[in-house]
């Protein structure tokens, strides 16, 4: 493969080796495929994920209201798929996601003549849904987001219908779960914003309890959506040092993309008139990354991984969320209609500066 290398100004054509043979040693480079790849009807994109990387995660295909839509029904044919496509591939297989207040169907909230659900409904259900989707894959899923963004930016705990209906002690009887139905599965906790310090601090506090207790906390995760100048470099040096001193666990970077797009902060709940405004503003690019703006996008990917190779000791995976831009969820988030390019691979499929300068990174020669 040969790319154009804008990364640092110089213009020149060279040969990239895989990410997965520049990466350190113990730490796993990993991407989210989507179900028309874990298919095989996006051989393009495939072509991409075998080559490249060592690890897959799903983007939707695990998640409760896809695999357990209803109380007696599990729908497991596209998980099967996506599991069988890593372990021919030869890669490290994650589970995403076993507990999380969003994409969990109404049923599973529900409590009897309507009302709301409580505890002693509840955690049943929870169980018998972690020991049925684990149980299926056990031994053949290595890694488990247990919990998903269970914090508020304060580093309380998120009101969440679980929090409500169970009590603190719902992040316990998960990790207790995932344990019992795979012993030999790593087990994560996975959030957000942990570059912030009063929600890293809410993180490091809730591994640390369940470490206490017994239960098996592998690695904590940071959902690394970030843009293109913020966080700052240097906040997520500081959270990795301190979410790793903290809890003694791995930390991973786990859905990491860059948003090259301005954002409002009206974005979120804007009624349509004041979307299309904002869309209007805020879609900048809609026929292409200039240059200058691929070599800026390449500077930010090339200094995130300068602190994996500084923290190879800390960091056990990076996983990107989507192979290339085209299928890339920011698109229409928060308001559709908007053209982003936060992805290694351009839309046609094509490597992006970026991954010189990725690949640059990790062979230190920045």
């Amino acid at each position: 493969m040969l790319v154009v290398l804008l990364a640092i100004g110089v213009v020149t054509a060279a040969p990239l080796p895989p990410l997965k043979s520049v990466t350190p040693p113990g730490v796993r480079i990993g991407v989210a495929v989507n179900q028309a790849q874990s298919d095989g009807r996006d051989q393009a994109a495939l072509a991409i994920v075998t080559a490249q990387f060592n690890s897959i995660s799903p983007e939707n295909l695990l998640k409760w209201e896809v695999v357990h839509p209803e109380p007696d029904r599990y729908d497991f044919g596209p998980a099967d798929r996506y599991v069988e496509f890593g372990r021919q591939a030869g890669m490290f297989v994650v589970g995403h996601v076993l507990l999380w207040h969003e994409q969990t169907p109404p049923w599973v909230f529900a409590g009897k003549a309507g009302g709301r659900v409580d505890r002693d409904t509840l955690l049943p259900r929870l169980r018998e849904h972690i020991l049925t989707v684990i149980g299926r894959y056990r031994g053949r899923i290595g890694g488990w987001d247990v919990v998903n963004e269970a914090l508020d930016e304060d580093g309380s705990l998120r009101k969440t219908p679980w929090l409500e209906a169970v009590g603190e002690d719902y992040l316990v009887k998960a990790f207790e779960f995932a344990r019992e139905a795979d012993p030999g599965a790593e087990l994560y906790y996975n959030d957000y914003n942990l570059w912030k310090p009063a929600k890293r601090a809410g993180a490091i506090r809730i591994v640390n309890e369940l470490r206490a207790r017994g239960l098996r906390v592998d690695g904590i995760g940071e959902q690394a959506h970030w843009g293109i100048a913020d966080p700052p470099i240097a906040e997520v040096d500081t959270a990795i040092g301190e979410l790793s001193a903290g809890t003694g666990v791995k930390v991973m970077l786990t859905e990491l993309d860059i948003d090259v797009l301005p954002r409002d902060p009206d974005m979120w709940g804007a009624d349509l008139s004041k979307k299309a405004k904002i869309r209007a503003a805020t879609n900048i690019y809609p026929n292409g990354l200039p240059d200058d703006q691929q070599r800026r996008l390449a500077r930010r990917y090339a200094d995130i991984f300068g602190l994996v190779v500084k923290h190879r000791d800390k960091v056990r995976r990076v996983t990107f969320w989507g192979v290339t831009d085209a299928q890339s969820w920011l698109h229409d988030f928060p308001i559709p209609g908007r053209v982003n390019y936060p992805l290694l691979w351009d839309h046609q499929g094509r490597p992006k500066p970026a991954l010189g300068a990725v690949v640059e990174a990790l062979r230190g020669t920045r």
